[in-house]
């Protein structure tokens, strides 16, 4: 990929996040990277090349998180955050790289057991998930462990230091409890997604805040199971961006035991049970 295209990619980032109301600095970050891409003597991608990823952190205003984004560009043609915020997020496609997944496993793994990413889905290959799902055998999935391994280290590898412990389930649900308070005020700007909206009608609300040094963005679900279930007003996925698979989670309303009714970060139900027991007046009610 040219220095011009990965250039024009993050001028539309930053475009998209000032018009969605995020931070300017962000927004001021990507525009100021387009530019040295523009002005960049050598192909980036040469850059890469010869100087692997301290070169890519060394060229003038490009930190850890842009310099993912131009690995990522460089690599898999894909800007996650550009695509999030263009209401074009794809959870089915993603799978797909994944392999031994065809399109059929893939929207079946999304659709029946709620995998949006590649971490979750090597969650699901380890705990036993996989092993249900029909046509999935021993075999396939230690060859999707075995693939996943090794794209998954190699991302964890050089994530910053902040992006490498997992946010404290206080920290998420305060950011659900932000994102749906917002949404329900009317004070979020309204993306139009392409999946499941043919008449491209800008209905889902999305939300740009930080934590410390986290950036999240707030979304609706607005996967094919949330629709099934009614529940594209409840269920919230939260984004931390930054390396080659952006962090995620999904923010539901427990439907069963001793949190139903309560908000709970789905795969980190026991944070959740520790967290509500452990807390007077909770964040996210």
């Amino acid at each position: 990929m040219q220095n011009a295209e990965i250039a024009r990619r993050f001028e539309e980032v930053a475009e998209l996040l000032t018009s969605q109301g995020a931070n300017p600095y962000r927004a001021n970050a990507y525009s100021q990277a387009a530019q040295t891409l523009r002005h960049l003597a050598k192909p980036v991608a040469g850059v890469y090349q010869d100087e692997g990823w301290e070169g890519l952190t060394n060229l003038p205003g490009i930190g850890p998180r842009l310099a993912f984004a131009i690995r990522d560009l460089i690599l898999t043609g894909r800007l996650p955050i550009l695509t999030r915020l263009r209401g074009h997020t794809d959870a089915v496609m993603l799978l797909r790289t994944a392999p031994g997944i065809g399109p059929v496993t893939a929207r079946r793994l999304h659709n029946d057991l709620g995998i949006d990413s590649l971490f979750d889905l090597e969650a699901a290959a380890h705990d036993g998930r996989l092993a249900e799902v029909a046509g999935i055998g021993k075999k396939r999935i230690a060859g999707i462990i075995d693939s996943l391994k090794s794209r998954l280290t190699r991302v964890r590898a050089i994530q910053p230091s902040h992006d490498a412990e997992e946010p404290p389930v206080a920290e998420l649900l305060d950011v659900d409890r932000e994102y749906r308070q917002l949404a329900a005020a009317g004070r979020l700007r309204l993306i139009a997604p392409r999946r499941f909206n043919p008449e491209r009608v800008a209905w889902l609300p999305i939300l740009h805040t930080e934590r410390g040094s986290r950036h999240y963005t707030a979304l609706f679900s607005n996967t094919a199971r949330a629709h099934q279930f009614g529940k594209t007003h409840d269920w919230v996925i939260l984004y931390s961006d930054g390396g080659l698979e952006d962090r995620q989670w999904t923010v539901i309303t427990s439907q069963r035991g001793s949190l139903c009714g309560r908000r709970i970060v789905r795969g980190r139900e026991c944070d959740c049970q520790a967290y509500y027991h452990g807390s007077v007046g909770s964040l996210a009610s």
